[in-house]
């Protein structure tokens, strides 16, 4: 038992598929409640039998009608679904400003799918610091899916890249003049592209747009590298549900030339690798932040420059 929790009984019981157990577990990771370390250890055996989804794109694009959309198609395959949409946080509470939730609706109230809304807390990659360790743990506890919903800055949602297996970039039609500009940042992370609200004018000029770009991409490929995915390009109307088959299709497919390739592996080394190296960042973060609480009045009033009393508590602290 650590600080009102026990992280071994806890495990047991998200093991056992209980949506409060893993809404508690969720809670605990966000606010790095002492313990939360040691549950995501005793879960890490359980990880790797999800199949990750990125959702990302520019904000309007309709990524959480998408995301809900997809969840639906899985649903009605007997498919279970785990949710991670990060929002925006909140200037007075620092939480969720939950949009995604009220957009999902209905969707939140069916067996089988869990949404979890998470606050951005400043992250500038698209993904909430712990967005990745909720996905262990929706992944740890049996959910056959689990989508990612970027909160929607732009070229800054690198961080998907990252985190799932396959990531799915949206657009809308009015987003073609910002194509090129998009080319370098997020339309790098893709794995295959969405065009939604495919029922406004410019869609299909949107679609040969891309297409051009991808051949582009495809033909400055060097003449020895391995035959590449070529990218498709779905134009879906979330809200009507079209598309959103072929749309899953697609995402098989990506996931089944992953593993057919050995590229899925690497991936996931990848982003097993990138959650560590958080680790280490939040741990980095809470000596400085005990660094910092234990500094005597009279270092903090000495005059010196931030950079030197910076240095100078550093120093003490290596040397205690």
């Amino acid at each position: 038992m650590i600080s009102g929790f026990d992280p071994g009984a806890l495990a047991d019981r998200i093991a056992g598929g209980e949506p409060l157990a893993l809404a508690r577990a969720i809670s605990h990771v966000e606010n790095e409640s002492a313990g939360f370390e040691a549950l995501l250890e005793r879960l890490d055996g359980r990880t790797g039998r999800a199949r990750r989804i990125g959702i990302t794109g520019p904000p309007g694009a309709g990524k959480s009608t998408l995301t809900a959309a997809l969840a639906r198609h899985y649903l009605d395959r007997s498919l279970t679904v785990g949710i991670v949409a990060v929002d925006p946080t909140s200037p007075f509470t620092g939480g969720a400003l939950l949009g995604d939730r009220i957009r999902m609706g209905e969707l939140s109230t069916e067996p089988g799918v869990f949404i979890r809304s998470m606050a951005s807390r400043g992250s500038l990659g698209g993904l909430a610091t712990a967005t990745r360790e909720a996905a262990d743990l929706m992944d740890a506890a049996g959910y056959d899916r689990v989508i990612l919903e970027t909160l929607g800055v732009g070229q800054a949602e690198l961080d998907i890249a990252v985190s799932a297996d396959t990531t799915a970039v949206v657009l809308v039609p009015e987003s073609g003049d910002g194509v090129q500009a998009m080319k370098a940042g997020l339309m790098e992370v893709a794995d295959l592209f969405v065009i939604n609200k495919s029922d406004r004018p410019g869609a299909d000029r949107l679609e040969k747009e891309i297409a051009i770009i991808m051949s582009i991409r495809f033909a400055n490929r060097a003449p020895d590298a391995e035959a590449g995915w070529r990218m498709p390009i779905i134009q879906t109307v979330a809200s009507e549900a079209r598309g959103v088959e072929e749309l899953a299709d697609r995402l098989d497919q990506h996931f089944d030339w992953l593993t057919s390739t050995g590229k899925l592996e690497s991936r996931r080394r990848a982003a097993r690798l990138r959650r560590a190296h958080d680790a280490l960042l939040r741990r980095s973060r809470r000596d400085a932040e005990r660094i910092w609480r234990a500094a005597p009045a009279e270092t903090l009033d000495s005059g010196a420059s931030p950079y030197v009393l910076a240095r100078r508590l550093y120093e003490d602290f290596r040397e205690s």
